[in-house]
């Protein structure tokens, strides 16, 4: 694939021989190394997504490794910021998108593949991004989303970050077996003071797993779900919502850690992090183990079409795979895609985070000596996945669907 981009298979190839050096001596990752070689300091990065990877402390650290003029970054709701670049905004160079999304890019011609040989940490990739996984079929999953094709060579999303995402619930109110089942969201027992996320690919794919365990439903696949079963959920959400089941359908994450740690929403579809948030206030949090299995997602940086920042992306992209924010965002309670996080990351906190082992240092952040990741390792949790966000074939539908529950 020919590229107008200044990275070229010479310069990757210096900057391979770069990493192994570095490697192989000080312990610090060699991201800095790398970045270091490259000429950046022509070209700026404007960046949007979720808070969940749109960190200043991390676009920061990135515009002083890289060397990059300027660096902004605009964290939005997928839905937001699908709906304002789809509509030909030029405001960014890069989408920090969800992998379910990148069928709304792909479609409209609003990416830019990145050739895997111009992004050298991706060597330390996980196999779950280049393995498929025979549980199901290709598009289902992570591999089948971020490949332009079956050679491996291109990517539409780098991987930045990735998670297996539950309930998160007050162990003061409900007890394990109330919480680790995803119908606790819609239990009337806890109507007034459940929470669900309003992006609808999330709330309707919780609505159909719910609605499976409750023999309402017998749904293949979740995240995937047919006109009769987006109907179904449809009218399940409405008849919830107009019984005043949710607190708040919520979309930013402090806003998730508010009403957690004020007792507003004692159940809820959340992220682990905002859990980790509400335990550090000292407030009773916790994170379930659902019977019926996770919600699977990875997030990471697009190139968007037209972008005169070539570099700095593809930059930015191989900076996520480096140790400073795989560390970072580990630390919240997600996972990196990288395995080289082991090398850089302090062992007790790798085998807390990772192998499920039990913190053996001080409390920090409501993790207390002794504690256990919930959930245990990755090995575990990633055996309970329930299915892997995706682009919903019947989109328009459910799109049509989920307007009718907003103004239900």
């Amino acid at each position: 694939m020919k590229t107008s981009s200044s990275f070229n298979r010479r310069r990757f190839l210096q900057g391979t021989a770069a990493i192994g050096a570095a490697a192989a001596g000080s312990g610090i990752h060699p991201w800095t190394q790398w970045a270091s070689a490259q000429e950046l300091s022509g070209q700026s990065l404007r960046t949007t997504g979720l808070s969940t990877t749109v960190q200043d402390r991390i676009l920061e650290m990135f515009k002083a490794s890289s060397g990059v003029a300027s660096v902004s970054g605009t964290p939005a709701t997928f839905p937001d910021a699908q709906t304002k670049i789809l509509s030909g905004s030029s405001d960014y160079d890069t989408w920090e998108i969800i992998a379910e999304r990148l069928p709304a890019l792909i479609a409209t011609d609003n990416v830019e593949p990145i050739p895997v040989a111009e992004v050298p940490n991706w060597a330390n990739i996980r196999d779950v991004f280049t393995t498929v996984d025979p549980r199901w079929d290709a598009r289902s999953q992570i591999t089948g989303q971020i490949w332009t094709d079956e050679t491996q060579t291109d990517l539409y999303m780098v991987p930045a970050v990735y998670n297996y995402d539950s309930i998160g619930y007050n162990p003061e109110v409900l007890s394990d077996e109330e919480a680790n089942t995803w119908t606790a969201i819609f239990d009337e027992k806890w109507q007034g003071k459940s929470g669900l996320n309003v992006d609808p690919l999330i709330a309707i794919g919780q609505a159909v797993l719910a609605m499976n365990s409750l023999g309402l439903l017998e749904a293949k696949n979740p995240g995937n779900p047919t006109v009769a079963e987006i109907d179904e959920a449809a009218k399940f959400l409405i008849a919830k919502k107009k019984a005043g089941q949710f607190r708040a359908l919520w979309g930013d994450f402090g806003e998730l850690v508010n009403l957690m740690a004020s007792g507003e929403m004692v159940v809820c579809d959340a992220w682990q992090p905002a859990v980790m948030a509400v335990k550090a206030q000292g407030k009773p949090a916790k994170y379930a183990t659902p019977k019926e299995g996770y919600r699977a997602w990875a997030i990471g940086p697009s190139m968007l079409r037209g972008t005169q920042n070539r570099d700095a992306v593809i930059a930015y992209a191989n900076y996520w795979l480096s140790g400073e924010p795989g560390i970072s965002v580990t630390e919240q309670g997600y996972y990196s895609p990288s395995t080289s996080i082991k090398d850089v990351m302090d062992p007790m906190k790798y085998a807390f985070w990772y192998e499920g082992a039990p913190w053996e240092g001080d409390a920090e952040r409501g993790i207390n000596p002794g504690d256990l990741r919930d959930g245990g390792s990755l090995e575990e949790r990633a055996a309970n996945v329930a299915y892997w966000h995706q682009w919903p074939d019947e989109y328009d539908h459910l799109i049509r669907r989920w307007d009718e529950f907003l103004n239900a």
